[in-house]
């Protein structure tokens, strides 16, 4: 006898009221980096405990939510409905980058360019527009915006903005013992060597790349 397979089962639609319950959870999540207890989502819903209560039962039970045990901020997003937009983020695009001064210093800041939220959440973001082709290879070419994480320090193999000789540059970073390269992503190319007395200086790490035509103004630049 020929026995039958059990599949997973489908995953059941949301209502519009859970499907707007869900985002809010999202958005608090968002802002806050944690999740909302149910009385804050109550009073974020304007609804009672026990209708909140209710909704988030059927997200759970609809494969939505989960609730984590033993725990008062117990909910987590398991599933995004379909329709779902990224929350997105406006990141500041620098036209500008001088030894000694802040990078994001109003006179510095040229535009802006709207990214997803998970992108900035792990800490403050700015973009640049390069030029050149030397880091191709790693998918980043010539009038591509690359949104950068600002940090004083990058790992060895990280994609970083560096400030060389008062001029920003997009390079991976090499380190191995006392040798420090900015190494580019294309062959035609070859590595910068970088000493103690060049006043290397890193700005930031590369998190995201975006090609031109997304809704930026008159960018800045970075040479590759």
């Amino acid at each position: 006898m020929e026995r039958k397979g059990r599949g997973r089962r489908p995953v059941e639609e949301i209502t519009d009221t859970q499907r707007n319950t869900l985002n809010k959870i999202r958005l608090f999540m968002n802002r806050r980096g944690f999740p909302p207890t149910m009385k804050e989502l109550a009073d974020i819903l304007g609804i009672s405990h026990a209708s909140a209560h209710g909704q988030v039962t059927q997200l759970v039970r609809k494969g939505y939510l989960k609730r984590e045990p033993r725990k008062a901020r117990s909910l987590a997003i398991v599933r995004e409905s379909e329709d779902t937009p990224p929350i997105m983020t406006a990141v500041p695009i620098v036209g500008r980058v001088a030894a000694g001064q802040p990078i994001l210093a109003a006179e510095n800041i040229v535009g802006e360019i709207m990214v997803e939220g998970r992108i900035t959440r792990l800490g403050r973001c700015f973009a640049l527009e390069v030029t050149g082709d030397s880091m191709v290879d790693a998918g980043i070419r010539e009038h591509d915006l690359v949104v950068v994480r600002q940090q004083a320090v990058a790992e060895s193999g990280d994609i970083v903005v560096a400030l060389l000789e008062d001029e920003a540059t997009v390079k991976r970073l090499f380190i191995r013992d006392e040798r420090i390269e900015l190494r580019p992503e294309n062959p035609k190319h070859q590595p910068i060597p970088v000493g103690p007395d060049d006043g290397l200086r890193i700005l930031g790490k590369v998190v995201a790349v975006r090609r031109p035509g997304s809704n930026t103004q008159t960018p800045g630049t970075a040479w590759l």
